[in-house]
């Protein structure tokens, strides 16, 4: 006995047509503009997947090899890759000083630095600055001289604290303030965070 072939089930296919329907109306009212920018998102991330290089950098004396994208900053690789928040984001236009590092003992402002380009040199951060429980000397200078407020910047001036006075520019208050003129403090610290360049300075500790 041949079994009764199955009924349609009409209500379903009503619902897909409805849902069918809506999709198609939903995209031909949409702007250009925004569907160009939803296909240029799901390119960018297919193409994320095929740009990412092998890099090998040294950060803090620790060996890291990675995959990242040509365009990561160093400011964006130590903070979302690494968890090296210490370094923070300010401007993201190297005017304000928040995001400085050091490369190669020189002070760089890690949001303008592409990550790919420090294969090979020696990056340090302010979690790199301290020996174990052994502050830096600049780290203590600030805490004696409350060369800080709300924090914020306080890594950035604390790293160009020590190039100021390990590059030779902090001969005088002018000289220095002229140094750090490029690491912005909203709270107006500048005459603390001048006295505790001055303290490393004269105190003649390595820095």
């Amino acid at each position: 006995m041949n079994p009764e072939p199955e009924q349609p089930n009409h209500d379903e296919a009503r619902r897909t047509f409805l849902k069918q329907s809506s999709l198609l109306t939903a995209l031909a009212f949409t702007p250009g503009p925004v569907l160009q920018a939803a296909a240029a998102e799901i390119d960018e991330k297919v193409a994320a997947v095929f740009e990412k290089i092998p890099v090998r950098l040294d950060i803090n004396g620790h060996k890291h090899k990675l995959s990242i994208e040509p365009r990561t900053t160093l400011l964006d690789l130590l903070r979302e890759q690494l968890g090296l928040t210490g370094t923070k984001k300010g401007c993201d236009y190297g005017q304000c000083g928040a995001c400085t590092v050091h490369i190669d003992g020189k002070r760089v402002n890690s949001c303008l630095t592409f990550a790919v380009m420090q294969e090979g040199k020696e990056i340090t951060t302010i979690e790199g600055l301290a020996k174990g429980d052994d502050l830096h000397p600049m780290q203590e200078a600030f805490i004696k001289h409350d060369g800080f407020q709300c924090g914020y910047c306080t890594p950035g001036q604390i790293m160009s604290a020590v190039a100021c006075v390990r590059e030779g520019h902090a001969g005088s208050e002018d000289e220095i303030r002229e140094f750090m003129s490029g690491n912005i403090c909203r709270c107006g610290a500048y005459s603390n965070i001048v006295a505790a360049i001055q303290e490393v300075k004269g105190g003649g500790q390595k820095v």
